[in-house]
């Protein structure tokens, strides 16, 4: 079927067609909308016993570095922070467990050393409770 018999087939009038393409073309607007505004950056927060230690912010794109913590009785933890995730990388604990956590990126994620008292809480820096969608 030829283009113009099928318009004449559906009744289209000459406007008709401006019309669907603008519907067209709004309908991806939210996308554009809410495609560009950004997540909340993210930080770590570095707790020992209860008491705040450091806080790292965790930005996309950002050098990887290390933080070595070494508390009064001489326990140490080395933190790396990579982009906009942080990991445990060294620890002189037995059970290596905050070692074998591995990488910590999300909302709410916390890596703990128990034989430490070291607990890293991630959060968003603007105060807010989570970067994941609900469902």
């Amino acid at each position: 079927m030829k283009l113009k018999e099928f318009i004449r087939d559906a009744h289209l009038k000459p406007w008709d067609g401006v019309i669907i393409l603008v519907l067209i073309l709004s309908s991806f607007l939210p996308l554009f909308i809410f495609g560009q505004t950004q997540t909340a950056d993210k930080e770590a927060v570095l707790r020992v016993d209860g008491t705040e230690i450091k806080r790292f912010d965790l930005v996309e794109g950002q050098k990887t570095y290390t933080y070595l913590y070494e508390d009064e009785d001489g326990d140490t933890n080395l933190l790396e922070i990579e982009g906009d995730r942080i990991r445990i990388k060294e620890a002189d604990c037995g059970d290596q467990i905050c070692v074998r956590r591995g990488w910590a990126s999300k909302n709410g994620e916390t890596i703990v050393c128990l034989p430490h008292k070291l607990v890293i809480e991630i959060q968003a820096a603007d105060g807010s409770e989570t970067d994941d969608l609900i469902y």
